[in-house]
């Protein structure tokens, strides 16, 4: 049957819509990737998962996928604030006078900030590859990308959408944007002015909710600052993801990535910077991932609950089960993630892996097509993972099914779920020397199973048996244990 269409929870219309590409074949995804000043959490990497199994889910039904997904290696200030409820948040100001993250753990670390930056990169990616999260097809870091943010808001500002405040800050007019509001449903008129701003008048902004989109840069500040036409300067953190975008994968992008705590102001900035620039709406698709908590509380230093990917792996537990306790829970709800649910998510990735090696010597078959389809259609319609673990678990009991079925449908939805469930088959002992009568029959067993003729796969499989030469089956192609 036809692979069922992608649905996805849109932010910016509050409910479920069909995903289809602006260009046909093609999903363009830009993905809000780290700061990189510190280790990304277990919440972070949840984020991440989110647009993996996005892309996972878009070339199961054939579509060609091209994500982007930015460094933040400098701009993110320690007061850039998202409080989201309506009316509640103070606003960003982004004076120049204020700290960036990366600067700050630079001086705690008593090294260079792009030093720091990059330490902190190598480990994001590490992180990654822990959790079997598909690499982004260009990984822009903002430094990197500072003619390209120069550009947007040399547009900004002919377009009258920015402007130059006395401070030596640009600012983006807000009011300039009528449509500001739209993911967040933070109206401008009902937003506070930030602790630094000047009831009386004197600031360097015309309307309290503008945000700097460069920052003049203090005397103190050696690092991490460009000469530009508004002078010696570095970028506003919303500047990066719209000038990073636009220049990757331009004015179509079909969807855009993050945690729930980015909607507001980061990607409601963003938005509207795009927009402006551009003169249509960029993003066709927001989508956001929900908060994480940790044994019922928010993860921060300062309740001393912080874990990272690498403290699971410390336990000599899989990374893998984390991905798997992520899946038992919808994205867009708020998860409460203990020690016990990753413990019990690892017990089943061991339970799931022993019996995949099981099933591997049995009679070839091909997948089960209702518990295929089924899963293949839980993760289309809005990432239903746990709709999809639930049906992993029924296949695995039904006494219906061959051994043979169950290897081949637990194999090719992997393909979706990322848990390197035949691992232990592909990486079962290294293949053996065999004459060249055998290899003749391995060669054409392999052509048997490339035709889906199973009979004769199994026959070739008894043949070299016999001749003391065991074969097992993976994703991969046919394996010589023996």
């Amino acid at each position: 049957m036809p692979a069922a269409p992608l649905r996805l929870y849109d932010t910016a219309v509050r409910s479920v819509v069909e995903v289809v590409p602006a260009t046909p074949g093609t999903l363009r995804i830009y993905a809000c990737g780290p700061t990189v000043y510190r280790d990304a959490h277990v919440g972070n990497m949840r984020t991440f998962l989110l647009t993996d199994l996005i892309r996972r889910s878009a070339e199961a039904s054939g579509l060609r996928v091209k994500l982007v997904q930015n460094i933040t290696d400098v701009g993110h200030m320690a007061d850039d604030t998202g409080l989201g409820g309506l009316g509640l948040g103070d606003v960003d100001e982004g004076q120049g006078d204020t700290e960036d993250r990366i600067l700050l753990q630079a001086q705690s670390e008593g090294r260079g900030a792009l030093d720091v930056a990059r330490h902190y990169e190598a480990r994001f990616h590490d992180d990654l590859a822990a959790l079997d999260i598909t690499p982004a097809d260009n990984y822009p870091r903002a430094s990197e990308s500072i003619d390209d943010m120069i550009a947007l808001i040399s547009t900004l500002i002919d377009g009258g959408h920015a402007y130059l405040g006395v401070d030596g800050c640009v600012y983006f007019d807000a009011q300039s944007f009528p449509e500001y509001g739209r993911l967040s449903g933070n109206r401008l008129d009902q937003l506070k002015a930030g602790h630094k701003f000047d009831a009386s008048g004197e600031s360097a902004k015309r309307f309290h909710a503008d945000w700097a989109l460069w920052k003049r840069a203090g005397e103190l500040r050696t690092q991490l600052v460009w000469d530009t036409p508004w002078g010696p300067g570095f970028p506003g953190w919303h500047t990066e993801c719209s000038a990073m975008s636009l220049a990757l994968l331009g004015d179509d992008i079909d969807i855009h990535t993050g945690g729930i705590d980015l909607r507001f102001p980061h990607h409601e900035d963003e938005r509207a910077q795009s927009n402006c620039a551009t003169g249509k709406e960029v993003v066709r698709h927001w989508v956001h991932a929900e908060h994480l908590l940790f044994e019922g509380r928010k993860m921060s230093k300062s309740t001393g609950n912080v874990v990272l990917v690498s403290d699971v792996a410390g336990r000599g537990l899989d990374p893998l089960s984390l991905r798997l306790a992520f899946l038992q829970h919808r994205y867009r709800q708020q998860m409460n993630l203990t020690w016990e649910v990753i413990e019990a998510a690892d017990a089943a990735l061991s339970r799931w892996r022993t019996r995949v090696a099981e099933w591997a010597s049995a009679p070839s078959s091909p997948p089960n097509p209702e518990y295929h389809d089924a899963i293949v259609e839980a993760f289309a319609d809005d990432l239903d993972t746990p709709r999809a673990i639930m049906s992993l678990r029924q296949l695995e009991k039904d006494p219906d099914i061959t051994d043979g079925a169950k290897f081949a449908t637990f194999s090719a939805v992997d393909a979706l779920l990322g848990l390197a469930l035949v691992r232990d088959v592909g990486r079962a002992p290294s293949v053996a020397e065999v004459s060249d009568e055998a290899q003749g029959l391995l060669d054409r067993r392999a052509n048997a199973r490339a035709a889906k003729d199973w009979a004769q796969s199994d026959e070739l499989r008894d043949v070299l048996a016999a001749m003391g030469v065991v074969v097992k089956d993976t994703p991969e192609g046919q394996h010589v244990v023996a």
